[in-house]
């Protein structure tokens, strides 16, 4: 499996995410409703324009969003649930391009009974700058916004 873990954290969905892992995704930090990821883009990632396919970047965000509705370690209530996107929308704002280091942050912004809203802002940067950006500071050009509504179900 790729690296998609923290160092003394794993998180249970990505177990078997076998489209994380060929993206290479890195976690980076989780927290209740929030998560921070990020991937090199790779030529095989992007479109006949030469540009980050829409595809990949909503692929992308959709795992940060997964990764904030889900708790890392479910406790007894949650055991039997999963948090799963009832709708979302994708606006595309700037290209990315081959070689560049996207990053993707996920918070939650409401949670009332068995729904949930978040929004994972998704930024690109090269790998110097992307490695060299500190926690406070954003990971490079913002360049789409996602907004997902969550909905908490039965695994059955």
């Amino acid at each position: 499996m790729a690296d998609t873990t923290i160092p003394g954290v794993v998180h249970h969905i990505l177990t078997n995410d076998y489209a994380s892992e060929w993206m290479g995704i890195e976690v980076l930090k989780i927290d209740d409703g929030h998560a921070t990821i990020r991937m090199a883009l790779r030529q095989e990632m992007l479109n006949g324009f030469g540009m980050a396919h829409g595809g990949m970047i909503f692929a992308f965000a959709d795992t940060a969003f997964a990764l904030a509705c889900n708790p890392a370690n479910p406790g007894p209530s949650e055991i039997d649930t999963i948090t799963v996107a009832a709708g979302v929308d994708i606006n595309f704002l700037k290209p990315a391009y081959q070689g560049q280091v996207i990053t993707a942050v996920a918070n939650r912004r409401a949670h009332t009974g068995r729904s949930g809203l978040y929004d994972i802002q998704i930024y690109a940067a090269h790998a110097d700058a992307a490695s060299a950006a500190s926690p406070d500071e954003a990971p490079g050009e913002l360049i789409a916004e996602f907004r997902g509504r969550s909905r908490t179900i039965s695994k059955k």
